[in-house]
């Protein structure tokens, strides 16, 4: 049967978290182009510092979109005095899981990194970089947890405005401190990471200055800081904790990817870093739409209208791949021009370029993939989800390392493995859709 959500009701969800997600990624191409500029061992430290710091960001987005998944159905049902509620406790469990991640990290971050890095320059450039950027988590944490509220009522705008003062935030540290310009002390790549912080806390207090202004937070029980009850939180955590695991093997696959490359010198980790950069910025739109796709699902299954999922996931995917291919199509037609943003160093430019036009390719394999994955999370299917993930990450890792440990390996040979993974993910979710069985799952 076909959806009665029309393209414009998926639009209005998805745009301005399209929009978030492109300003939220003038972060990381700012910290690369700043870095790229310090130099190779800065570039490559910020790859491995920063794809870390993302794998550990994904425990607690992963929770976030458990939580997403929950206050979507409340909203379906019409129970709206209970999304308070839910996201009350996801913030409770955000905001301890943040303090001890971040205490664990401050005792073991130097022996960590000296048992898994090669180079001693970057070892040390990751934990100058980690030991400031690890702090941002608490805030990071809390601002998942506004995130998923806001999806979750399909009310995003604010995500927009929130990831805008974010970035001005960061570009104006960035620039202020990585080289020491308007009278501000140089750090380097610590300068980065105080920078990307400073913006984290700038943003969490955006978001509960504008819940409090602007949303009518006694209508859905918000602030009201109850106790805690386990009932409660034994439900979220049932449809979060999948996600939440998800979502950390999933970063940490990317991590192992930079370990594996780093092997290969500091020439392939500065080129995997601008690729990844670039990459982020390519599937930007991915994000909003399957966070649209992810609410919608779990919505009109709160209004009872199972056989429409198929006919919606279907919408939301030829969005997506449109808005992508516009980008593929800047890549193909100007690749040294794309690359030039993140550094002036020729050499790294003319040897990225195959690598680019390989993750051209597979961001159209990663669209159709992700679309069809966010569908099974919003029927409340997670534990399905992970066991996917984990499988294909399990294939990810292990094609990558075979591809860095061979003779004469060359670095975009290695970013095929993107290619493989958005078309296994993609053929998998959507045969769970098509064939599972989720229609009566009760979240």
């Amino acid at each position: 049967m076909k959806t009665t959500i029309k393209y414009i009701e998926i639009w209005k969800i998805a745009y301005p978290i399209i929009l978030s997600s492109i300003v939220q990624n003038i972060i990381s191409v700012t910290d690369t182009a700043f870095l790229g500029r310090v130099g190779k061992v800065e570039l490559g430290a910020s790859a491995i510092g920063g794809v870390f710091y993302l794998s550990l960001i994904m425990l607690g987005l992963g929770f976030a979109v458990g939580t997403q998944i929950i206050v979507a159905r409340r909203l379906g049902e019409g129970k709206h005095s209970e999304i308070g509620q839910v996201v009350e406790h996801s913030h409770y469990f955000l905001v301890s899981l943040a303090i001890l991640l971040i205490l664990f990290m401050k005792a073991n971050m130097p022996f960590i990194f000296s048992k898994i890095l090669n180079s001693e320059n970057i070892e040390t450039a990751t934990n100058d970089y980690l030991n400031y950027r690890i702090v941002g988590l608490l805030f990071a944490f809390v601002n998942h947890g506004f995130r998923a509220f806001y999806v979750g009522i399909a009310k995003t705008k604010v995500i927009t405005w929130t990831t805008v003062f974010m970035a001005f935030v960061n570009v104006f540290l960035d620039y202020a401190l990585v080289f020491g310009n308007l009278g501000f002390p140089q750090y380097g790549i610590k300068g980065a990471a105080i920078a990307s912080v400073s913006a984290e806390i700038a943003a969490c207090l955006f978001f509960i200055f504008f819940t409090i202004k602007r949303i009518d937070y006694r209508f859905y029980r918000l602030f009201e800081f109850n106790r805690f009850q386990f009932k409660i939180f034994k439900r979220i955590i049932k449809i979060s904790f999948p996600t939440m695991m998800q979502n950390f093997i999933s970063l940490t696959g990317w991590f192992f990817f930079f370990l594996f490359v780093e092997k290969m010198g500091e020439h392939s980790l500065a080129i995997s870093n601008i690729i990844r950069s670039v990459y982020v910025v390519m599937i930007i739109p991915i994000w909003g739409f399957t966070s649209a796709s992810n609410t919608l699902v779990s919505f009109i299954i709160g209004k009872d209208r199972q056989n429409e999922v198929l006919s919606l996931i279907i919408k939301v995917l030829k969005i997506s791949v449109s808005c992508v291919l516009l980008i593929v199509v800047i890549n193909v037609l100007m690749p040294e021009l794309v690359l030039s943003i993140y550094t002036n160093d020729k050499s790294i430019i003319i040897d990225s370029i195959h690598s680019l036009y390989i993750v051209s390719v597979s961001s159209i394999f990663l669209t159709v993939g992700f679309v069809f994955f966010s569908g099974v999370s919003g029927t409340g299917m997670t534990k399905v989800s992970f066991t996917i993930e984990a499988f294909v990450i399990g294939f990810y890792v292990l094609a990558t390392y075979m591809l860095t440990t061979m003779n004469n390996a060359k670095i975009e040979y290695v970013w095929t493995v993107e290619i493989f993974y958005g078309f296994i993910i993609a053929v998998i979710s959507y045969l769970y859709i098509k064939y599972g069985n989720w229609q009566s799952k009760k979240i």
